[in-house]
């Protein structure tokens, strides 16, 4: 089984490589990680953290955004790039299961996701501790931004699979996974922010905001970021609210939503008929 599923994998990552992702990735990462290391550390001084844990802080918020954006481009064509390319019958004659074929694709994207991670958040904290060497202290929550940033890249790369399952066309995959980045990453946190303001500190503030972050992944993955790294002060609207989630209910969520997702992606593509 693992044969099979690493086999899956090195195709799956060469392929993408031929495409560009791996160079696409890294290099949205890279870019925008510098530019925030140079221009998101000045409050430093007035929260009382290092540099690099408020740097930290800037790169969860792009993360929230980037991560989840480039796991859907990668993943929406997964299953159905294969039906409309006619190799989906020729793959499932192979001697591997579905399940196997999805996981040797997840692991693939992860690889490129994970580097993509590593060499953008390790650049912003190159800058970090060069500018300030007092900030090699926030090395643990940068450490934990790279990891969380994988599971978060597998919960939408497991969305993303469902969706080019159940759409079984790239075009309509391509715009259900917009529509799923814009609704969990963008309207979500528009719409708390509405029922913040209208509620006026009230019962929706103060209990159902923190289930509502937790059932969202992206908003799990900054209030866990954002809480772990004591970076709340730098952080402002819904980041504002991870002090008053406890640290293993984020983490808990973060683990869970990749599951969920893959639990989703196998269901969907076991209906798929070649």
């Amino acid at each position: 089984m693992t044969s099979r599923i690493l086999a899956t994998a090195l195709s799956e990552f060469r392929i993408a490589f031929r495409n560009r992702w791996v160079a696409i990735a890294t290099g949205m990462m890279v870019l925008f990680a510098l530019v925030l290391a140079a221009a998101g550390a000045a409050p430093t001084g007035d929260v009382g953290v290092d540099r690099l844990s408020v740097t930290v802080a800037s790169l969860t918020s792009l993360a929230v955004y980037l991560v989840p954006l480039l796991a859907l481009l990668m993943s929406f064509d997964a299953v159905a790039g294969e039906v409309e390319r006619g190799t989906l019958p020729l793959l499932l004659t192979y001697p591997v299961s579905r399940l196997e074929i999805l996981i040797g694709k997840l692991a693939a994207h992860l690889a490129i996701l994970g580097l993509a991670a590593c060499l953008g958040y390790g650049a912003a904290a190159l800058v970090a501790v060069w500018a300030d060497p007092a900030a090699i202290k926030g090395l643990g929550a940068l450490w934990r931004l790279i990891w969380s940033s994988v599971l978060l890249g597998a919960t939408f790369l497991g969305a993303g699979y469902a969706l080019s399952a159940l759409s079984r066309r790239p075009s309509g995959a391509a715009g259900l996974a917009i529509a799923l980045w814009l609704a969990a990453v963008v309207l979500y946190d528009l719409a708390l922010l509405a029922l913040i303001v209208s509620d006026g500190g009230g019962a929706f503030t103060t209990g159902a905001l923190p289930v509502a972050l937790l059932a969202n992944p992206a908003d799990a993955f900054r209030v866990f970021n954002l809480s772990a790294a004591e970076a709340v002060a730098a952080a402002g609207g819904i980041g504002g609210a991870a002090g008053a989630i406890p640290l293993w209910q984020s983490a808990a969520s973060l683990f869970l939503w990749p599951l969920a997702a893959l639990a989703l992606a196998v269901a969907a593509f076991r209906k798929v008929t070649p």
